[in-house]
């Protein structure tokens, strides 16, 4: 059974529940306009960003997955929390991501909302180098293993 907890600001509503899937609603008809899947537990903790274009989800998984609500799609999932996900909060620019988790850790993220090509090439000239399998795994799970970087 899922538990719905509704969110929304102005860029229709949205919930999360036990059946780990997040769902944009048209609150035109009252339908469910797209399903999000991709979290291992309850999701419960949703934000949007100010303009609307990513959906952030925090989850009993012990991860927050950034949306790109116009396709669905996981941008980025941040792992980092030892515990479950209670809250998420963008600030008003969109560009930082406050998580708090039952870890008794607050977290904050810098998530700018460019693109994920655009983000990982960011990274590859602030590192000088590829990520690691290691660092592939924690920060791009939903990545298929590649080098990352252009050479």
């Amino acid at each position: 059974m899922t538990s719905p907890r509704p969110q929304s600001l102005g860029h229709g509503p949205a919930t999360g529940g036990e059946d780990r899937t997040e769902r944009l609603w048209d609150t035109a008809t009252g339908r469910s306009r797209r399903s999000l899947t991709g979290h291992t537990a309850l999701t419960g903790a949703l934000a949007f960003s100010p303009d609307g274009r990513t959906l952030a989800s925090g989850s009993d998984d012990n991860t927050v997955r950034l949306w790109d609500t116009a396709t669905g799609v996981t941008r980025v999932t941040l792992a980092g929390h030892t515990g479950a996900v209670l809250s998420v909060a963008f600030s008003p620019d969109g560009r930082t991501l406050v998580t708090g988790s039952t870890d008794q850790t607050v977290r904050r993220w810098n998530v700018d909302s460019s693109t994920p090509t655009t983000a990982t090439s960011k990274i590859c000239r602030a590192i000088g180098r590829n990520f690691t399998a290691q660092e592939r795994s924690v920060y791009m799970p939903d990545q298929t293993p590649h080098a990352t970087c252009p050479d």
